[in-house]
């Protein structure tokens, strides 16, 4: 059996180190790095450590039950998967292998519009499947990606409306990000210190955005960095109006990615979409945002009702999660977390990610005296400092 040294990785953490020992220094910073300072990536983090758990104690958890439902969608556990851009920079398996291991765990799995595998591919592997929307300046093109995740199956839309244009993301200016992998004499001698990745580069077809073709795909004119792909394909005079004309197209759940104010959720009520994930795009556009755990409770309290509410950004334990259901959430989303184990060990990585974050809301949902997601809510949290 191909050894993937996981056995010593007992949290995500842990995972972050592993991948980072495998990947060249710009592939790390694109998956680690933040926008500009950093100060939205870190309040992710940090903010969840005001919310104190309350446990309840002399409550029979012998059996706790993990399961949900969302958007009418049977789920193991409260967690999704993220649409991560060009998963195959990190792996070569890319996103075949972390729907494999959504499908495994039983957990949904989120497709990006920048996928590097064909939407018709991933449909392939078994299991319940979001795909991630943006919204391009050529609207025959966003029809067609409509179309065809309607005929592959993908149960629901997911329009990200956070990164109409690329974020400030010095650092992979400074480490000579580019799109597909270009070594310069800058970092050829970084890139062959990782041989593993090295390996991959040279033997697997090259990385490319493969749910679009001709002049839309990134670095068909030459390296580019992803910023620039993003600002030359993606509109920002992206409306209100094109959740309408997106909730014609698609007769299926839609859901808004992105939300970070109260105010926005009703107008997305209002126009009949069916859930929100609250995001500032882990950090990575605008920096000094709020983050989404912090303005959970008010959104839950507005909308809450009406729309499944969905939360990324910042959760890397079990307690992250169940913090975000007691405070009004239906599920979370991750990203880095699979992708650390993604570049760590390929799918073997993505199965121990998911396999840690579930044995820890097991254990801490134990600990918390609560038998199932139905009955964490507020009584369980305090809010400190």
């Amino acid at each position: 059996m191909l050894k993937t040294g996981l056995s010593d990785c007992y949290n995500i953490a842990d995972l972050r180190k592993r991948a980072r020992r495998r990947l060249p220094k710009a592939m790390f910073g694109y998956l680690d790095g933040f926008a500009e300072d950093g100060v939205s990536g870190r309040r992710n983090r940090n903010s969840f450590d005001r919310f104190q758990l309350v446990p309840r104690v002399l409550v029979d958890v012998a059996d706790v039950d993990l399961s949900t439902s969302i958007l009418g969608q049977h789920s193991e556990a409260p967690i999704i998967c993220a649409p991560v851009a060009l998963p195959r920079l990190f792996h070569h398996q890319g996103e075949i292998a972390s729907a494999q291991a959504a499908n495994d765990a039983g957990i949904i799995f989120t497709l990006s519009t920048l996928a590097s595998i064909p939407m018709e591919a991933v449909a392939s592997v078994p299991g319940p499947k979001w795909f991630q929307l943006y919204m391009y300046r050529d609207k025959g093109l966003v029809k067609e990606l409509v179309d065809r995740a309607k005929a592959s199956g993908y149960l629901a839309l997911c329009l990200t409306v956070d990164a109409f244009i690329g974020g400030n993301r010095e650092q992979d200016l400074r480490n000579g990000f580019s799109v597909p992998p270009h070594p310069s004499m800058r970092t050829i001698l970084e890139t062959a210190l990782h041989p593993a990745w090295c390996w991959d580069y040279l033997t697997k077809p090259k990385v490319t955005t493969a749910n679009v073709s001709g002049d839309r795909i990134a670095g068909s004119e030459g390296k580019t960095t992803l910023l620039e792909y993003v600002t030359k394909q993606l509109t920002p005079s992206v409306t209100w109006k094109d959740v309408e004309w997106l909730r014609e197209q698609f007769d299926g759940p839609l859901l808004i990615k992105g939300v970070l104010c109260a105010d926005d959720a009703e107008q997305a009520r209002n126009l009949g979409v069916n859930g929100l994930v609250l995001s500032n795009h882990g950090g990575r556009q605008l920096d000094h945002t709020v983050a989404p755990i912090d303005v959970l409770p008010e959104i839950a309290r507005r909308v809450g009702d009406d729309l499944e509410i969905v939360i990324d950004g910042g959760i890397r334990r079990g307690t992250d999660v169940i913090k975000a259901i007691a405070l009004g959430a239906k599920a979370c989303m991750i990203g880095r977390p699979y992708i650390y184990g993604l570049s760590a060990a390929g799918q073997a990585g993505v199965k121990k990610s998911l396999d840690l974050l579930r044995a820890e809301i097991l254990r801490d949902m134990q600990l918390l005296g609560c038998r199932s997601l139905a009955e964490l809510n507020g009584k369980f949290i305090r809010i400190g400092e």
